[in-house]
């Protein structure tokens, strides 16, 4: 088959610069989830961005194969950790999904999972009714499989006075409807760390799903949105705004990329994106009251955009270590990716599926009955998959457990149970 002449794909300069600071080294080839599992050239980091540059060259063909190697990253970005010569490598990997999308339809089935993924997943009221015969269904105790929650959550606080910080909370799309509880109880914390929290209800999908899957406009159209609501021209000062979940943080803290050409928003997304913090970072840099002991044995899964994405690490697990009697166990590849990575556990469900056991085999070695995670994706991916495996784990957010020690009495708390 002949080779196109032309590109495929049109790179912007300062993507195209990111692929040619690659010295094909190899040493992300030991930490890419994908490589691990199949050791295919095309399949790793090195690999990908020799794929990427020759579509925007136009040596290489956008052929099925070459289209299925790329999509099958999960952008976990544990190969920008790794790498030594500094190359962002999910900017490439963003950019040639979202060429790729203009150019060349997914099959049928595909697209018709991406539509209901932008149009519910990302759409609180269109997800909480969605969810409502589940909801019902659960009160029978019939479907253990979704997590617990109110029909229809009632609205975080919007009270902004506190004497140590004062914070804009990033309640999130899916996350305000799945993890309605874990809000709440990030809103208690960080008033007992002394700061005060305000929750614009004009905030909305952080737009990480459009960007992922190749639609950038719909995506900066979302971040404008967040930036007028959470950090407004002529409003309050704002010291920090902060996240719960880990592929949210992250996609907020891109808000200056996906921006920067942007003359109205330029200058005021890289504002907002210095400002954005994990819930963990604040917990530990503000301080928290005396926390009650909690009698448990944990270990600490580290969410890809935590830990690669936002190079959050340390601060969760000083939290934990900072309850007394919980002892925190390491665990084996802790920031390798769980197989969630967004949609992409729906997207690519064999490969997420060899992930999330190697994650759970990793879990269940520690001999830990509790795993703490910073992220509502992976811990619904780990938790329905233990479930199905027929493992009995318990998901929790080091919030979770913060809560518990402070504020809850000193039972388990069952909500994340995976059976």
């Amino acid at each position: 088959m002949s080779v196109s002449s032309l590109p495929v794909l049109q790179l912007d300069q300062r993507t195209y610069d990111r692929a040619l600071s690659c010295v094909h080294c190899g040493l992300c080839l030991a930490v890419c989830p994908t490589y691990l599992q199949t050791m295919h050239e095309a399949e790793s980091p090195r690999g990908r961005i020799q794929l990427i540059r020759g579509l925007a060259d136009g040596t290489v063909e956008a052929t099925d194969s070459v289209r299925h190697h790329l999509d099958l990253c999960l952008d976990c970005r544990a190969c920008e950790t790794a790498c030594p010569s500094g190359v962002v490598y999910h900017e490439l990997i963003e950019s040639a999904r979202i060429g790729l999308h203009e150019k060349f339809l997914p099959p049928a089935p595909i697209r018709l999972l991406r539509r209901l993924q932008l149009e519910i997943v990302t759409h609180p009221t269109l997800l909480r009714l969605a969810l409502l015969p589940g909801r019902l269904l659960q009160t029978f105790g019939l479907l253990k499989n979704l997590p617990a929650g109110p029909f229809w959550p009632r609205r975080l606080p919007r009270d902004a006075t506190g004497q140590r910080a004062t914070i804009a909370f990033f309640a999130g799309c899916a996350s305000s409807v799945l993890s309605d509880s874990l809000n709440r109880k990030s809103v208690d914390l960080l008033a007992a760390a002394g700061a005060g929290v305000a929750a614009p209800p004009a905030q909305g999908c952080c737009g990480a799903i459009h960007y992922h899957n190749g639609l950038r406009p719909p995506a900066a159209e979302m971040a404008r949105r967040n930036i007028d609501a959470l950090m407004p021209e002529g409003g309050p000062k704002i010291d920090f705004i902060v996240s719960t979940a880990a592929g949210c943080g992250a996609m907020l803290r891109e808000y200056d990329v996906l921006l920067r050409d942007d003359p109205r928003y330029a200058q005021r997304a890289r504002e907002f994106a210095s400002k954005v913090r994990d819930i963990t970072e604040v917990l530990d840099q503000l301080g928290l009251p005396p926390r009650k002991p909690l009698k448990m044995t944990v270990t600490y899964h580290d969410a890809c955009h935590l830990a690669h994405g936002q190079k959050v690490t340390a601060p969760p697990r000083r939290l934990l270590k900072s309850i007394p009697d919980l002892q925190l166990i390491p665990l084996s590849e802790s920031d390798q990716c769980c197989g969630a990575a967004g949609t992409y556990f729906m997207t690519q469900p064999a490969m997420a599926r060899k992930l999330a056991a190697r994650k759970l085999a990793n879990v269940s070695a520690t001999g830990a009955t509790v795993c703490v995670m910073g992220n509502i994706g992976c811990a619904l991916h780990l938790r329905a998959r233990a479930r199905a495996a027929g493992q009995t784990i318990t998901i929790l957010h080091p919030v979770d457990l913060l809560h518990q020690s402070i504020f809850e009495s000193e039972k388990m708390i069952g909500a994340g149970k995976a059976r």
